[in-house]
C-alpha cells in the first residue's frame, strides 16, 4: 500500500465554501475514489489555507489514471478549481505531486 501526502493552498477567501463542500462531496465522486483505490483519505488545513492531504493506495500511478477516466472527477475538479491558488487553468488533482516519506510508525 502506498500512502500519498500532498499540498495545495486555497484561496483566503474561498476557505469556509471550500468546507462546507467537503463536508458534502458528491455521492457519485465518493463512489469514484473508492473503486480507483482511493483510501483513508483526508484532509487537513491550517488557517491560512494551506492544505495537506493524504490517502492510502495499492497502485498510485493506477488510482489517478482511475480517476481522470471519470466524468464526475472532471466536473468535480473544475467545479473546485476556483478555489486554489496557484493552478491557472490546471485542476488541483493534476497538481497532486507525491511527497516524500521521511518517517513512518505503525
Amino acid at each position: 500500500m502506498q500512502r500519498i501526502g500532498f499540498l495545495l493552498k486555497v484561496k483566503q477567501e474561498k476557505i469556509e465554501e471550500y468546507k462546507a463542500h467537503h463536508a458534502a462531496v458528491w455521492p457519485e465522486m465518493l463512489d469514484a475514489l473508492s473503486r480507483h483505490g482511493w483510501r483513508n483519505y483526508s484532509l487537513f488545513m491550517r488557517p491560512d489555507g494551506l492544505l495537506f492531504g493524504y490517502f492510502e493506495t495499492p497502485d498510485f500511478d493506477a488510482a489517478r489514471e482511475g480517476m481522470s477516466k471519470e466524468e464526475v472527477n472532471a466536473r468535480w475538479q473544475a467545479f473546485m478549481a476556483p478555489f486554489f491558488e496557484g493552478l491557472g487553468t490546471t485542476h488541483a488533482d493534476e497538481m497532486l505531486v507525491e511527497l516524500e516519506e521521511v518517517f513512518h510508525l505503525d
